[in-house]
């Protein structure tokens, strides 16, 4: 879980992390961590889109035609939006700000929570007990990078380009395959069976309840050397290059899996540069396929009735056909 969210922190493009596990593992904890983790933006002062100075041509209208002038900047942390289950549409896209049509007479658009996340990170919680109508929604946005809200008298477009984050207990329900999809990596979590490590866990929960404050300060250096890390794997990552052997091996992986389309293979790209920009490598081995493999393709598996294997166990031998030890 850790290595995903890092490798959606250096390369958002890879498509987002969805977390799946039993409950009080940790899964929301780790999410909501991410936004110490990552560098603040610089967007245009005043927007609510908080859209990039430095590419305006994908910003909203506002911005498009202030463009022509130099914006003001001004820095803002990335946002990690929480989108609760019983959120309704209208909290989720945005709709007509009631509060100035009553006092002013003036139809104004009030952004929801999904301009608040524009190039940040979406998490949902729960996510495969998510409303059908709020699924059709997300999977609409996610694959355009706009919003298009057209109600009340508005019609108004504005750019809503996010990491899609969610977790939720597989035993509660299954996500719709169309949703499950959009997402680039999966992961699964498990309660820990190691002793020292359960022991760890708990001592360190206890420690953050007793005093807050403290046990940030004890692990501010830690988390600075991680968001150095980041930083310094994000300026790499242009300057990374996949062999035609690795892409020929991705897409013999990808094809002896029998994976749907070529979403995969442009996942596993992705990915395979972020790990290796994150290791300070220039360029990719088979290791870094052999670790990202199965967080990429896992949740890509169509179901075999004939083999009744896990879908990891799937991916691990078809990894060590195309990567013979």
């Amino acid at each position: 879980m850790a290595l995903a969210i890092q490798i959606v922190a250096v390369d958002p493009t890879v498509g987002g992390v969805l977390v799946l596990g039993d409950r009080g593992t940790g899964k929301s904890t780790a999410v909501r961590g991410l936004a110490d983790l990552l560098p603040p933006l610089k967007v245009v002062a005043g927007c609510p889109y908080g859209c990039d100075p430095g590419a305006l041509a994908g910003a909203c209208p506002q911005c498009q035609q202030s463009g022509a002038s130099k914006p003001k900047v001004e820095t803002r942390p990335v946002p990690v939006v929480d989108m609760p289950l019983g959120a309704t549409e209208d909290r989720v896209v945005g709709a007509l700000d009631l509060e100035k049509a009553l006092s002013q007479g003036v139809k104004s658009f009030a952004p929801g929570l999904l301009a608040q996340a524009n190039r940040g990170f979406l998490y949902i919680d729960e996510v495969n007990l998510l409303e059908d109508h709020l699924v059709d929604l997300l999977i609409d946005v996610a694959a355009s990078g706009e919003n298009l809200v057209e109600r009340e008298g508005l019609s108004v477009r504005h750019p809503a380009r996010f990491v899609l984050v969610g977790s939720g207990n597989p035993e509660e329900g299954e996500l719709r395959p169309q949703l499950l999809d959009r997402f680039g990596l999966s992961v699964e979590v498990r309660t820990p069976q190691d002793l020292t490590q359960r022991v760890e866990v708990v001592r360190r929960r206890d420690a953050f309840e007793r005093d807050p404050q403290a046990f940030r300060t004890s692990w501010s250096s830690a988390n600075q050397k991680l968001r150095s890390k980041i930083v310094a794997a994000r300026k790499r990552l242009p300057e990374l290059e996949l062999g035609d052997d690795i892409l020929h091996q991705c897409a013999d992986l990808c094809q002896r899996l029998g994976t749907d389309g070529l979403r995969a293979e442009l996942t596993l790209m992705r990915s395979l540069r972020a790990m290796a920009a994150l290791n300070a490598r220039k360029q990719v081995v088979a290791d870094d396929l052999r670790r990202v493999a199965p967080l990429v393709l896992r949740h890509r598996l169509r179901r075999n009735p004939l083999d009744d294997t896990g879908s990891d166990a799937r991916v691990q031998r078809a990894l060590q056909e195309v990567l013979p030890r």
